[in-house]
């Protein structure tokens, strides 16, 4: 996996920017759930909140937050740190004891 320029990047930078404000949180998340993510940041180049924000405001207007060669990628990070959950596993999740 190597990061590329892309034209939806191109376009993305041509765009004004937005003022708001951020404030810090503490969530509670799937372990593996996280290192994909995390993982799938550092290969778009982005942090982590706005990898999130991205997949938010997406979902927010029904629209889907990846391309499919992103969609690959992300199906071998999730092979490479275990992650065996899908979509059917949404709110249907425990913490083990202990």
């Amino acid at each position: 996996m190597v990061p590329k320029a892309t034209r939806a990047k191109k376009i993305r930078r041509s765009r004004p920017l937005k003022a708001i404000v951020r404030v810090q949180t503490g969530i509670r998340i799937e372990r593996r759930i996280l290192k994909v993510l995390k993982a799938l940041a550092e290969y778009k180049d982005m942090t982590l909140g706005d990898l999130l924000e991205g997949i938010v405001l997406h979902a927010f207007e029904g629209k889907l937050p990846f391309q499919p060669t992103t969609l690959s990628d992300i199906q071998e990070l999730k092979r490479i740190y275990g992650l065996d959950l899908g979509a059917e596993a949404s709110h249907r999740l425990k913490e083990k004891d202990g």
